[in-house]
């Protein structure tokens, strides 16, 4: 497959999260002589924290994850994953295969199963071949090292073009704190959760309930204002574990707030550049609303606009559809309060053309692989910021041949 144009120049190099160790292995779950299933053990102390999708098709993993979380257990645990079949929409065959799977796990690793959490993605309505990632489970364990993230993160690509990666560093008090993620995610991208996974691990120490309550909170600036396609996945899943080995408590620190937040959009941003067809990466900036809320909606309702990302693809300055997609989002706005820029370029103000603007400069501007659209409704304070790429033909290959 070729890789997105819009990718980064290589994977990078994250550090070694003490406490965690990861495997990979080609199990055949769907795809044939590739990586498909990874394995991540979390030493005893760790905790455990996760977003997932509000689909009400959400899949077998999804709700046995979220059954698990929130005990406040900092037993060892592992998390498995596997890609090419969502186990989604598969019904008591999916809760069998999650059991099967879990109870296979802590088996081999000794662990307890409810500190076992999965994650499938891929092709929806099919049955898990869960016999054959059970039959790697002995070997992913032997394989465990402090240096698999990854190849842990290639195992859990599906329709990706590249592995995403993404870490920090955080000075706390004179001591180092280190952040490390992963994430899969091309299509099926959108808000509540924006089919996307990512796995996020640090060596901070912080009990489940504030992580909980952290990672809610950034997911709302970061994966919560992606989209590709405006379609919302029955597999999202955003899980953080926290091994407490570096011993700096950052329940309170703005420092590992900020780090963390920093690591997360990284992630969000590489999932959009990888967007299924995607030849441009977009930037939506809204001020002026009547809330965040409502700028956030605008946001998306530009985002999401099938017109706005084909004129985009074809690097059309069409700023009318902008204009059209303010107006139909439901937030507040005013025509004659309304300007739109093209990065610096002012294109419309005050309810009309701006005098100032010409179609060739539109047009040169289309042509970077980078666009900023600025929307001021200046009707108050409400700021918001989302993300998405342009609507190529790419994705109608990608997408109509997904199955075959």
């Amino acid at each position: 497959m070729k890789v997105s144009p819009l990718a980064p120049a290589a994977f990078p190099d994250l550090p070694v999260i003490d406490g965690v160790r990861f495997a990979a292995t080609a199990a055949g779950v769907r795809y044939k002589d590739r990586p498909d299933v990874m394995l991540a053990e979390l030493a005893a102390g760790t905790s455990v924290a996760g977003v997932f999708t509000r689909s009400a098709t959400r899949s077998a993993p999804v709700l046995d994850c979220q059954a698990k979380l929130g005990t406040g257990s900092t037993d060892r645990a592992a998390i498995l994953v596997n890609s090419g079949n969502s186990n989604a929409f598969t019904g008591s065959a999916g809760e069998q295969s999650v059991e099967a799977i879990c109870t296979t796990v802590a088996n081999v690793m000794g662990l307890d199963a409810a500190r076992v959490f999965t994650a499938s993605t891929g092709v929806i309505g099919e049955r898990l071949p869960h016999d054959r990632i059970i039959a790697k489970v002995e070997n992913l364990n032997d394989a465990l090292t402090d240096t698999g993230i990854a190849d842990a993160a290639r195992a859990i690509m599906t329709t990706d073009t590249f592995a995403k990666g993404a870490s920090a560093k955080v000075d706390i008090d004179g001591q180092t704190v280190t952040i490390a993620g992963i994430a899969k995610g091309s299509g099926m991208i959108a808000p509540d959760m924006a089919t996307m996974l990512v796995y996020i691990f640090t060596d901070a120490l912080i009990a489940e309930a504030p992580l909980q309550a952290l990672v809610g909170t950034l997911t709302e600036t970061t994966f919560n204002c992606i989209t590709v396609d405006s379609d919302t996945s029955t597999s999202d899943s955003l899980m953080i574990a926290a091994t407490g080995k570096s011993g700096v408590d950052v329940t309170e620190s703005a420092g590992f707030t900020k780090a963390l937040r920093e690591v997360m959009l990284d992630l969000a941003h590489q999932v959009v550049r990888d967007g299924e067809g995607a030849t441009k990466f977009v930037e939506v900036r809204v001020t002026g609303a009547a809330t965040d809320a409502e700028a956030r909606t605008v946001g998306l309702s530009v985002a999401n606009s099938p017109l706005v990302k084909t004129a985009i693809a074809g690097e059309d300055p069409n700023w009318g559809r902008i204009v059209m997609a303010v107006g139909k989002s439901g937030a507040q706005a005013d025509r004659d309060k309304l300007a739109i820029r093209f990065g610096d370029i002012l294109v419309a103000e005050n309810g009309w053309v701006a005098e100032s603007y010409t179609e060739e400069a539109g047009a040169t501007y289309m042509k970077n692989d980078t666009i900023v659209i600025n929307v001021d409704l200046g009707i108050a304070g409400g700021l918001g910021t989302v993300w998405t790429c342009d609507l190529t033909h790419g994705y109608i290959t990608i997408n109509a041949d997904y199955r075959s």
